[in-house]
């Protein structure tokens, strides 16, 4: 059997894990049987376009915070429920999955990155800086998933879920208190940028600790060769 053809151990230790696995298997078995995964892949792009365009909305009225809101809860439903419509009815397709799943991931993060980074709530630099940290995790997290047949969903307590969850906590709050402005050596900025610029330093330093991890893991299995005897060490 080929490294392509095996199916990579999942682990995740996320702070809503334990309720997802509850929830999900029972909104699977409650879709009809003409939605197929596809279906909800589908639903979750056009989610995550339709949160890109209700935070740039925002810029001419703060109700599409609303519009964005639900559109994170549609891009979670869809996201959330394609692997798991296919496990419950034993349909999978490990490959095209894991291909289209992580595609997808990554139009995801760009549209609602940039959506942010073009609302008035937070700076570009921020959205960017997050949307790279992202994109750089999931490299990470892809080249884990090779070397150690084990695909690990995330970093610490904290997915995809749990960001969407945090994100609909700030935009209720910008909703009901305002965004919170403030200014740091002149530059405006709000309680978006502190969230946004406190997850890309967690980022960072998550990525460093884990890289650290992996470069010891595999040197314990691949240690340095022994040299040749006649040759200098």
């Amino acid at each position: 059997m080929t490294d392509h053809q095996r199916d990579h151990q999942r682990t995740s230790e996320f702070l809503l894990r334990r309720l997802e696995d509850r929830v999900l298997p029972w909104l699977a078995g409650r879709l009809p049987g003409r939605v197929v995964p596809d279906h909800m892949t589908a639903l979750g792009v056009l989610a995550s376009a339709g949160v890109a365009v209700c935070y740039v909305l925002t810029n001419q009225d703060p109700v599409w915070l609303w519009g964005a809101s639900a559109g994170l809860v549609l891009q979670w439903f869809g996201d959330s429920l394609d692997g798991t419509l296919a496990r419950y009815r034993g349909i999978e397709r490990p490959r095209y999955g894991f291909y289209l799943d992580h595609v997808v991931d990554a139009f995801s993060t760009v549209a609602v990155g940039l959506g942010l980074g073009l609302s008035p709530y937070m700076l570009l630099s921020v959205a960017l800086a997050l949307v790279i940290g992202y994109l750089v995790l999931s490299i990470n997290v892809y080249l884990e998933t090779y070397v150690h047949d084990e695909f690990s969903f995330g970093y610490g307590w904290v997915g995809p879920t749990e960001a969407r969850v945090l994100l609909i906590g700030l935009n209720t709050v910008a909703l009901t208190l305002g965004p919170l402005p403030f200014e740091v050596l002149g530059v405006g900025a709000t309680v978006f940028d502190v969230a946004g610029a406190a997850a890309a330093l967690a980022m960072a330093a998550l990525l460093v600790v884990r890289v650290a991890g992996n470069l010891r893991r595999l040197a314990r299995l691949e240690p340095p060769p022994e040299p040749r005897s006649g040759e200098d060490a």
